[in-house]
């Protein structure tokens, strides 16, 4: 069994679709993050980061002790080669799929939720600071969509693997965030398919946004002034 420790985010979503496309059992832990329950010290003891999710597994590849996992590339890597799915086994193609999860960690998933924080949820408007997110934002798509080109299949090449699972999550953001995947017709090919498997739609179906507006505890506990104030604390 493993605990996913959940809201039901672009980054978490990564998680519960892995999960459902790998058959594997689990249950969810929900994280309200609105609430701060990311501080909680039982949290932080298995994401020192205080980010969701975050999973452990209580039956880990060779036995021993649960396992506990933050970061969600980590957390994909390692639930492909606990089940060896989804991350082929061949160097080559290994690497390409590995490259194209940390491209989404360092750049397509930081620069869309950066762009979405400063366009959507800031208080203060900060013209620089959207029009420059939004420019890398839609730089970004310009090279998921070439590389799509290049692939005619998938991000890292024939086959699904987990460098679909972790760019997909993100780009459903798309029309919130005042992008059109017409601009990106590789994108909006890969997009449908992905978003018609079945096990994605069930990752997908876990939890349900909050549609209350934020209020300025929740701002608090999501835009980083409770992690300052921990940090004081140490």
């Amino acid at each position: 069994m493993i605990d996913l420790h959940y809201a039901p985010t672009p980054n978490g979503w990564k998680i519960s679709i892995m999960l459902e496309e790998l058959g594997l059992p689990y249950r969810v832990i929900p994280v309200d993050i609105r609430a701060g329950e990311q501080f909680r010290p039982e949290f932080l003891a298995i994401s020192p980061n205080n980010r969701i999710p975050a999973i452990v597994d209580h039956e880990p590849a060779g036995g021993g002790e649960p396992f506990s996992l933050f970061e969600t590339g980590a957390i994909l890597i390692y639930l492909a080669e606990k089940t060896g799915r989804f991350l082929p086994q061949d160097m080559r193609s290994r690497s390409r799929v590995i490259q194209w999860v940390m491209w989404q960690m360092g750049g397509l998933g930081p620069m869309l939720g950066q762009h979405g924080h400063f366009a959507l949820y800031a208080v203060e408007k900060i013209p620089y600071a959207i029009q420059r997110y939004r420019d890398e934002a839609a730089r970004l798509y310009g090279v998921l969509d070439r590389q799509l080109g290049n692939t005619g299949a998938y991000v890292a090449g024939a086959d699904y693997s987990i460098a679909d699972i972790a760019c997909f999550p993100w780009t459903m953001t798309h029309k919130a965030q005042g992008f059109t995947l017409d601009d990106y017709p590789n994108v909006k090919r890969w997009y449908a398919a992905v978003r018609a498997r079945p096990k994605v739609q069930a990752g997908l179906a876990i939890g349900k946004f909050v549609k209350e507006p934020f209020d300025e505890e929740a701002r608090k506990n999501m835009f980083g002034e409770r992690a300052k104030q921990l940090v004081n604390k140490q």
